[in-house]
């Protein structure tokens, strides 16, 4: 699986703990910085990456990383065919893939120590769209296809 990365300033010391981990695991990453603390981009600069490379097939998924999460998702959703949550422990993260079918997390430097944000990746690649709530798949991918239909109706 090949996984588009990015951060801010205030998400990069945890953006290099992920990539770190991620290598290690065996994943293909395209990383697109930022490189080093005196290379700063802003969110609304980088969140767009990460978008762009999976809407053109180039990464399945991505993890965007800046003080809070919050803007990186804002700007990340504003992306046809990319379902961004900001995730700040497992269980959302986890449910950000079960009940959201997130193909991006988002995650707040500022808010969420190195060894926790790995383990927030490691939980959210693990799960699938619907796993662990199979009494509610049928709702689930309704609700899902509902989301997209209404994302044809906005992005035109």
């Amino acid at each position: 699986m090949k996984i588009a990365i990015a951060s801010d300033l205030s998400g990069f010391p945890l953006k290099q703990e992920i990539t770190k981990y991620l290598q290690e695991a065996g994943y293909e990453l395209l990383d697109f910085g930022i490189e080093s603390a005196d290379k700063p981009q802003p969110y609304f600069i980088q969140a767009p990456k990460v978008a762009k490379a999976i809407q053109n097939g180039e990464a399945e998924k991505g993890i965007l990383i800046c003080g809070t999460g919050q803007g990186m998702a804002i700007v990340a959703n504003k992306h046809k065919g990319i379902y961004a949550c900001v995730v700040d422990d497992i269980f959302s993260a986890e449910r950000s893939k079960i009940v959201n079918n997130a193909n991006v997390i988002t995650l707040g430097g500022w808010i969420t120590a190195p060894f926790l944000g790995v383990q927030i990746v490691e939980a959210w690649l693990s799960m699938g769209f619907t796993q662990k709530m199979e009494f509610k798949k049928d709702f689930l991918t309704n609700a899902f296809n509902q989301v997209q239909e209404l994302e044809k109706e906005t992005f035109k």
